[in-house]
């Protein structure tokens, strides 16, 4: 394997280390048993795709034995509804869901980059797939924010211009 698609490879996995690491600490920082279990579900994926980019690693290095089982990307389960995230308020809620946002843009774009950027149809398979595991946890993360933010403003008596 060339030094170019290790580099992709082990960036991948400091993303996912980052993000599973970040997840499951504000798992732990959420009052609400349904937030605290939607967390550390999104951690759990993350881990999950440490496992698949492992597997990716040790199969382009040689070790045919690894196998790579690539689910369809997850629908939108309605985690974090307005109801569930009461408990975490204000600019700290909005904060976690802000940085969320960033890092599965960040995400994002970094396996599109990987995607465009292997020579390997099994690498950009599975980075493909994991742009719509992503996609799907910003557009619950995303959408959250919104909501969040709208109720910040209201509490404060503030509308933007």
């Amino acid at each position: 394997m060339k030094d170019k698609e290790k580099d992709i490879i082990k960036k991948a996995l400091l993303l996912e280390q980052e993000g599973y690491e970040f997840y499951l600490q504000t798992a732990e920082n959420y009052q609400d048993k349904d937030v605290k279990l939607a967390f550390k579900k999104i951690a759990r994926e993350e881990e999950k795709h440490m496992d698949w980019l492992k597997n990716l690693y040790r199969r382009m290095e040689g070790d045919e034995k690894a196998t790579i089982d690539l689910e369809d990307p997850p629908e939108s389960a309605d985690i974090f509804t307005q109801k569930r995230v009461k408990p975490l308020t204000g600019s700290l809620a909005l904060s976690v869901f802000g940085i969320s946002v960033k890092m599965e843009k960040a995400a994002i774009d970094y396996y599109k980059e990987a995607a465009a950027s292997t020579e390997s149809e099994e690498a950009r398979e599975l980075y493909n797939t994991l742009i719509e595991w992503e996609r799907e946890h910003l557009k619950d993360f995303q959408s959250q924010y919104e909501m969040l933010q709208q109720d910040w403003w209201n509490e404060q008596h503030f509308a933007p211009f």
